[in-house]
């Protein structure tokens, strides 16, 4: 249900890094890690399920707003995420 601005005891802006802002150009990373590192968090720390499930629905669309900017590697096998880089082309 909607609730008004008043209830809020902070609002922010609503600003995304950009990706050469948030990944490193040497470095391919899974949404998960792409996801920490947009929350100001290292991408391998350690964030219980719940928390990881919330801040990856974040990340998706992020990763696909930016598309034009980033490149996707090969998983390592079928069962492996997909990894995703800055495009220094």
């Amino acid at each position: 249900m909607p609730r008004p601005k008043s209830e809020f005891e902070g609002i922010y802006p609503c600003e995304f890094y950009e990706p050469e802002e948030l990944l490193d150009a040497d470095v391919m990373y899974t949404i998960g890690e792409i996801a920490r590192l947009l929350q100001g968090l290292d991408p391998d720390a350690d964030v219980d399920e719940g928390t990881e499930a919330v801040i990856v629905d974040w990340a998706v669309p992020w990763v696909m707003v930016n598309a034009d900017d980033l490149v996707v590697g090969e998983p390592p096998t079928d069962d492996d995420p997909g990894y995703y880089g800055l495009r220094t082309e």
